[in-house]
């Protein structure tokens, strides 16, 4: 793909990222698309086959930031549980601030959820990794328990998933339960080492 090519591809998935904000990814068609853009639909198509795809895009581009956040923190040079908390603290954020009483944008993530659900579990793995490198090296140092690091990882996952899920961050919003705080510190105490093993 040319340079051109690059450039107009991005600027197709820049406005449709505006209208799915806007007015929603239901309600948007590749011809409102087209038209803000003033190009033609046989245009469009030539980058993205579907609406389908665009949205894949966007969302790709939304997790690929989201990724790349947290794997600059997981390389720092500090104490691995220091690492593991702000990774979960930034995902969080991150999350928050695209989603959160964000109803149009729960569109878009309920039509990747239906149509793309390969891509989502491509993110989960990659975030996966990333967690697992971590509290494997925590293990490894004995900052942490002797645990598997997979198993723990996708403990990890489930524990926060109110907190990280899009759609579920919105509706747990309004169900009792433990803080981002109050969960990540309770992730934190069981992955600390036995007292007489420190």
């Amino acid at each position: 793909m040319s340079h051109p090519e690059r450039d107009t591809r991005q600027t197709i998935v820049d406005t449709a990222e505006r209208f799915f904000r806007d007015i929603g990814y239901q309600k948007t068609t590749v011809a409102d698309i087209a038209k803000s853009l003033r190009m033609s639909p046989a245009n469009v198509y030539r980058f993205f086959d579907s609406k389908k795809s665009i949205n894949e895009a966007v969302l790709a581009r939304y997790k690929g930031e989201h990724e790349a956040a947290l794997a600059a923190i997981a390389a720092e040079d500090r104490p691995v549980a220091d690492r593991l908390r702000d990774m979960l603290q930034t995902s969080y954020r991150i999350n928050q601030a695209r989603y959160a009483d964000q109803q149009r944008m729960h569109e878009m993530v309920c039509a990747a959820m239906e149509e793309s659900w390969d891509a989502i579990l491509g993110h989960i793995a990659r975030f996966d990794a990333l967690m697992c490198k971590v509290v494997a090296e925590g293990v490894e140092s004995g900052a942490f328990r002797k645990v598997d690091p997979g198993e723990a990882t996708r403990c990890i996952r489930t524990a926060m998933i109110r907190f990280h899920h899009p759609l579920l961050m919105s509706q747990c919003s309004r169900m009792p339960g433990p803080s981002i705080d109050e969960m990540i510190d309770f992730i934190m105490a069981a992955l600390e080492p036995p007292v007489d093993a420190a």
